[in-house]
């Protein structure tokens, strides 16, 4: 081991960890909630292409991405330290309007800059200058967040006047328990999320890349580097189904949850990263197939057409796993 860690380092990275989980649903759940407020008739929806809504869902989306990669240095980091890292996350807060979305945002970026500056602290003072140097890039782009939503903060963003809603009759089939089951989508894919993603930074844990066999060696990789990327690829279309999800559940008048359901299960082996993920993917395609059913029975033509390119996605990622056992 380079340095000797403490246990008040851990803990900071690991509440790196919750927070970066935290916003970076935050941000995309907001930037989703966006394609409904944008719809919203104003002036520059009229008169623009681009609206003051478009603008800054795709900074939102950004910084979503953005957030996600801390995530992954932060554990990647831990687990090479010889600690675990977490699947918790901090409780994100959505909103209502974009002015919500700012105001959430920039609170959010304050108190991560201030535990970023104790994490630096505490980890030169142990001498840990690898983990020290990760967080002040890091702090850099948490501040560029700060400062990006201070610059929204003060925007004429308030919803227009107007009419309200004509009354429709064929959105009454979409219920609380039609919404409740989508949200069980949301909550399985944020599990999936954060599940691959610390998998995909354990397996770079340095017992995991050592070579044992001559192949190993002349190939330059193993099976704990395969899988790794393989579920890199992985979560990254789960952060697209989130979107699709998340996105249909709003502009249907639903308001989408937060929290991964089931828990994230992560394991202490590769063998354990493929069990595990096989039993996530096949939660998700029985849900799956239970929403195209109740949006084939209520007419949802476009919710079903949705879960259906999704589950295409899930069943292609349960094959893959079983041929690495």
């Amino acid at each position: 081991m380079a340095v000797k860690v403490t246990d008040a380092l851990i803990d900071m990275l690991n509440k790196g960890v919750a927070r970066e989980f935290q916003v970076a649903v935050q941000y995309i759940l907001q930037h989703m909630k966006m394609e409904k407020i944008l719809r919203k008739v104003r002036q520059e929806n009229i008169l623009l292409d681009k609206t003051t809504y478009d603008a800054i869902g795709g900074i939102l989306k950004k910084m979503a991405i953005e957030e996600m990669k801390h995530a992954g240095k932060i554990m990647e980091r831990i687990y090479y330290l010889g600690a675990e890292a977490t699947t918790r996350s901090e409780k994100p807060h959505i909103g209502e309007t974009l002015k919500d979305f700012m105001t959430y945002g920039f609170k959010a970026e304050e108190e991560a800059l201030e535990l970023y500056r104790q994490t630096i602290v505490e980890a030169e003072k142990i001498g840990d200058y690898e983990t020290a140097m990760m967080f002040r890039a890091i702090y850099q782009d948490e501040e560029k967040h700060l400062y990006s939503f201070e610059e929204f903060k003060n925007v004429d963003i308030s919803e227009p006047e107007g009419p309200g809603d004509v009354k429709v009759e064929h959105t009454s089939v979409y219920t609380p328990e039609y919404f409740a089951l989508l949200n069980k989508a949301v909550a399985a894919e944020i599990s999936a999320i954060v599940q691959y993603t610390n998998q995909h930074e354990k397996a770079s844990k340095l017992a995991l890349r050592k070579k044992e066999s001559p192949l190993e060696v002349i190939g330059d990789t193993n099976k704990a580097k395969v899988v790794s990327e393989l579920l890199k690829r992985f979560f990254m279309q789960e952060m697209k189904h989130l979107e699709l999800i998340a996105e249909r559940v709003y502009l249907l008048g639903g308001d989408s949850v937060y929290n991964p359901d089931p828990l994230p299960e992560v394991g202490g082996t590769v063998d354990d990263f493929l069990k595990l993920d096989k039993k996530a993917e096949d939660y998700a395609i029985g849900l799956y197939r239970k929403i195209i059913g109740e949006a084939e029975r209520i007419g949802d033509i476009v919710t079903r057409r949705i879960f259906e390119s999704i589950i295409e996605d899930e069943d292609k990622h349960f094959w893959e796993l079983d041929d690495y056992f």
